[in-house]
């Protein structure tokens, strides 16, 4: 059974307004989070003043959005009881005590949505104004890859890929994707390649490489004490270490002998881990056309009876050039 409310308890708060007010107008209400002035006062406030307040505070976006009756109801008192606690607060009544909710409501909005996906888009913006910033983004970060990309060290990885016993592939987390589908691309034409994710497959793939062997890891910021272990294992076991990343000045960058730079930083935002996701792509697409370039027989269909070609010497030659 609902608790009725007891307009003589409402109308004794006097001490309990005393305590509100404390951030009236004269203070700069305006200025001055309503969820804030609302938590200050709470120590101070009974009965149904503080239902209100508690019914505010536990679900403040709804509230910012909801009629004074519908408040009145979910803390059993009255829309007289509301009013006067928005004056005690320094407020013209609940009206301006909503918007001022709304308008916190939407600054916490603005500010997780630019901490997360960034200023370029927008929770407003069309579908074609999304469309074309992250096409740009992708259209920057391909220039930014081709003006920064080392194409000698790139010859040099696509050589050792194609010579050696095994090749050994990791990134974790958002870095996953882009050196899984170079994982699939050198399988395909049958390199010797493992993906590794995770810290125990990591380490056990970096301690089965050897001299000539390759360990390439896929990392947009540079950092992360796993791939910096599979890159001290590796290089124990004498494998050329190589970094595909986003930061030429990171740690690994200087731990690995052949540091690739896509040219786009990790950034802040959504929209700056897209672009830099699309190129690292790209730098990975490169690589593996490289490779694919150096041993042209094995492009074909191997799942269709009758589509191989006649066997071709030129991947057992390049692998017997000692010049490689």
């Amino acid at each position: 059974m609902s608790q009725q409310p007891n307009p003589a308890s409402e109308d004794s708060a006097s001490a309990e307004d005393s305590a509100a007010a404390q951030g009236r107008r004269a203070e700069g209400v305006s200025e001055v989070s309503p969820l804030e002035l609302l938590r200050t006062a709470l120590p101070g406030l009974t009965g149904a003043k503080r239902r209100v307040a508690e019914v505010i505070l536990g679900n403040p976006t709804v509230a910012g959005r909801s009629s004074i009756t519908w408040l009145a109801e979910q803390a059993r008192t009255s829309a007289a009881t509301i009013t006067r606690l928005s004056t005690a607060l320094g407020f013209d009544g609940f009206p301006e005590l909503r918007a001022a909710l709304a308008r916190e409501h939407g600054r916490d909005v603005q500010a997780g949505w630019e901490k997360d996906i960034g200023s370029a888009i927008t929770p407003e913006d069309p579908p074609e104004k999304v469309l074309s910033t992250l096409a740009a983004n992708q259209f920057s970060a391909a220039r930014n890859a081709m003006a920064s990309v080392d194409l000698k060290a790139m010859t040099r990885v696509a050589d050792r890929i194609v010579s050696a016993r095994r090749v050994q592939l990791f990134g974790e987390w958002g870095d996953a994707p882009p050196a899984y589908e170079l994982y699939l691309r050198l399988f395909r034409i049958g390199i010797p390649v493992w993906f590794d994710e995770g810290a125990y497959f990591a380490q056990v793939g970096a301690s089965l490489l050897g001299a000539g062997d390759v360990a390439l890891v896929v990392s947009r910021s540079g950092e992360g004490t796993i791939a910096e272990k599979f890159v001290e294992v590796a290089r124990d076991h004498g494998a050329l270490t190589v970094l595909i990343t986003g930061d030429p000045q990171c740690g690994l960058a200087a731990a690995v002998d052949v540091p690739l730079h896509t040219g786009t930083g990790t950034g802040n935002s959504w929209t700056d881990y897209f672009a830099g996701r699309s190129s690292d792509s790209l730098v990975g697409a490169l690589l593996w056309a490289l490779v694919a370039q150096r041993v042209p027989d094995r492009i074909y269909d191997r799942m269709t009876p009758g589509d191989r070609p006649r066997p071709r010497t030129r991947s057992q030659d390049f692998l017997n050039d000692t010049q490689h």
